[in-house]
């Protein structure tokens, strides 16, 4: 099914037929797919609804970049059209951003909401970080001087150099639309948070370190967190059956079969 507003489209679906609702909201890159362990499971005991977001799967890219509270707002006019009552959102990684803009910029009400490894805390660059950067940024300022023929391969070069491989893959609007997002940093929201939230972490995460989980866990009120040893970043695919049981349990009084 699918879900337009302005020029933004989502693809979504939905599993289930039970009183209470649920929203995946899945991390950057993931689609529907990656959380069919997650579905199966959930649709015994609730509607799940899942979304594709705008420039993956099946959901089309618009013609200009993005930021966060796009996707927010998007997400947001997809719960109010579609009269998805009362849905309990969880999300992992990106997803946890929308959830932490719906709830913490736009103050949208929600009784329960579960982050999984969630991003949305800005990291310090590191030195080396810092100096791979400048590197970059020199090094192109100084193929400005280049005679114009040679610029554009000089150019193409440094990005190849420099730029992660996932990063080189999209295209121009999810590029920039990629930088909006990752330079957000999401942290005074989360204060204003006021939904009953668990916070779920594998304590080897790389990507979200738990360093994160625990600043989430100090500035959101009514927050819980668990800290699972010897998982990543991903890990609702790495044990998907203690993920779906600690679920379970935090929501079981929100079940009505």
């Amino acid at each position: 099914m699918y879900f337009t507003s302005e020029d933004m489209t989502l693809y979504y679906e939905k599993y289930g037929n039970h009183k209470r609702n649920i929203i995946l909201l899945p991390g950057w890159g993931e689609t529907r797919s990656t959380f069919s362990y997650m579905i199966q499971f959930l649709q015994n005991y609730f509607t799940v609804y899942i979304v594709d977001y705008p420039g993956i799967g099946n959901s089309p890219f618009p013609s200009h970049d993005l930021t966060i509270y796009d996707y927010a707002r998007c997400i947001y006019d997809w719960i109010r059209t579609v009269e998805i009552d009362h849905p309990i959102l969880i999300g992992h990684s990106f997803g946890g951003r929308i959830i932490t803009v719906l709830l913490g910029y736009y103050h949208y009400s929600f009784s329960d909401i579960i982050l999984i490894d969630s991003a949305g805390i800005k990291p310090k660059k590191s030195i080396s970080s810092k100096l791979k950067t400048f590197t970059y940024k020199f090094l192109k300022k100084m193929v400005s001087f280049f005679p114009l023929k040679y610029r554009k391969k000089c150019h193409n070069y440094l990005f190849s150099k420099f730029a992660s491989p996932d990063y080189q893959n999209l295209n121009p609007c999810m590029r920039k639309t990629f930088q909006n997002i990752v330079n957000e940093d999401l942290k005074p929201y989360l204060k204003h948070i006021q939904a009953r939230t668990l916070l779920i972490w594998g304590n080897n995460d790389m990507d979200t370190p738990v360093s994160d989980a625990y600043i989430m866990k100090k500035f959101i009120p009514k927050s819980e967190l668990i800290v699972l040893e010897g998982l990543t970043h991903f890990s609702y695919l790495e044990n998907p059956n203690l993920i779906n049981q600690i679920i379970y349990e935090q929501l079981k009084d929100e079940i009505s079969l």
